[in-house]
């Protein structure tokens, strides 16, 4: 079966891996990013480019590396696309740690309009006690 066109517009941005201009082609100009409390970096975001400055811009404090593994996707008939899997991490200190996230993002006319973020805040802030 193929991906609905708001599933395969949102698996797009993982397998760019966040590319600059597939996040400016995809999201919409009053996009929303909603990152857990007790995450780094969390908080509510307006815009791709406060996004991309303020939460991406920002270093995770004492991180090296991080990236996002989707493994599940789903979509539903509402411009929903939930996306399951596990950000892999790793402290300076050389603690690795493997976190659960899922992802709500809401497309609408073509374009992401929101992402919601729900992860196991506290394995990554365990982690980063080293």
């Amino acid at each position: 079966m193929s991906d609905s066109p708001d599933l395969a517009l949102i698996r797009r941005v993982y397998e760019s891996r966040m590319a600059p201009e597939v996040t400016k082609e995809v999201m919409a100009p009053d996009f929303v990013w909603d990152i857990t409390p007790g995450f780094p970096n969390s908080g509510v975001y307006h815009g791709w480019d406060s996004v991309a400055k303020d939460f991406f811009g920002t270093p995770m404090p004492n991180i090296v590396s991080f990236g996002a593994g989707p493994e599940e996707f789903y979509a539903d008939d509402a411009g929903h696309v939930f996306v399951f899997g596990h950000y892999h991490a790793e402290t300076k200190t050389g603690v690795k740690a493997d976190v659960r996230f899922i992802h709500l993002w809401t497309v609408r006319d073509g374009k992401a309009v929101s992402m919601r973020q729900a992860a196991d805040s506290h394995v990554l802030q365990e982690a980063l006690k080293g």
